[in-house]
């Protein structure tokens, strides 16, 4: 059976909120994770005209169970999708864009070239957009891994996405070390700003969460998010805890380099919507804790 959400995970939704958005998505023939992955987030953000935009196709060549995006045989990418990212992102009038897409280990560089060349078409016709690409883990490849950070995006974002110990049921075609890998080869070779989130309410343990935050702070990296996994569908990975109240927790707890950014996302953005309806999560971290502006 599939389980009802609580009432305090529910926020109003208005039909209008999104459309400005959804009709220049459509014109340039583009995707974004927002739609793509259903999230609840997505008529907050398309009302303030922001967008994370999903480039490579919408269909991914893993299958994450906790996931909403197809799984199958995605198409060639489009050759035009960078310029058209770029001209929504200046129809947009945004001052931050953010970059993500499906995994593609089919093609031979897993769409490091395309990620390059959007973050160029961005910063030639919107030079002073600041972009933040969301990569896929390119199995943690130097050469790969160049090609993105070569085009200099302002922020390098992997997502960790859970404990090492669910690795093997939340990401089976992952590898939890190699995407730490991925974080640390973008600070070390490139200095760049780095930045990834998980997902709490799949199983882990508070010990398990310190663990990771370590690990990932180990690595250099700047900005971790974290956010409440609400299931998808009833095919998808079952939630094993909401969190209500704040990780009170986790925000107390001495991370090895203290520097570093602690930020919480309200939400998650795998969980499908029924029609007119959206939930967040209810814990925030962002309020009670200062954190250093990355620009």
């Amino acid at each position: 059976m599939y389980a009802r959400k609580p009432e305090w995970l529910k926020l109003k939704y208005t039909e209008t909120s999104h459309s400005e958005v959804s009709l220049l998505m459509k014109r340039y023939s583009l995707n974004t994770v927002c739609r793509e992955a259903n999230c609840p987030n997505l008529g907050e953000c398309y009302k303030k005209g922001t967008a994370t935009f999903m480039i490579l196709g919408s269909r991914c060549t893993r299958n994450c169970p906790f996931c909403n995006v197809e799984s199958g045989c995605p198409l060639a990418p489009d050759p035009a999708e960078p310029e058209h990212v770029a001209q929504a992102v200046e129809k947009l009038h945004l001052k931050y864009s953010v970059i993500t897409s499906v995994t593609r280990d089919d093609l031979p560089d897993e769409g490091a070239a395309h990620f390059a060349q959007t973050i160029r078409a961005i910063k030639s016709l919107c030079p002073d957009v600041k972009v933040e690409v969301l990569i896929p883990d390119m199995h943690a490849k130097p050469e790969l891994l160049d090609i993105v950070l070569g085009a200099k995006p302002d922020v390098l974002n992997h997502n960790m996405e859970t404990v090492e110990r669910l690795y093997g049921t939340v990401r089976p075609q992952a590898k939890y070390r190699r995407s730490l890998d991925v974080l640390r080869y973008a600070k070390k070779t490139y200095a760049a700003i780095t930045k990834t989130g998980i997902m709490v309410g799949l199983g882990e343990t508070e010990d398990e969460v310190f663990k990771l935050m370590d690990d990932v702070l180990d690595t250099g990296c700047d900005i971790l998010t974290i956010g409440q996994y609400l299931r998808p569908t009833p095919n998808h990975i079952a939630v094993a805890e909401l969190y209500k109240e704040n990780l009170k927790n986790i925000k107390k707890r001495e991370c090895k380099k203290a520097s570093a950014t602690l930020q919480a996302r309200p939400l998650c953005a795998v969980l499908t919507t029924p029609p007119k309806r959206f939930y967040a999560a209810a814990y925030d971290l962002h309020r009670s804790r200062q954190y250093r502006p990355l620009f």
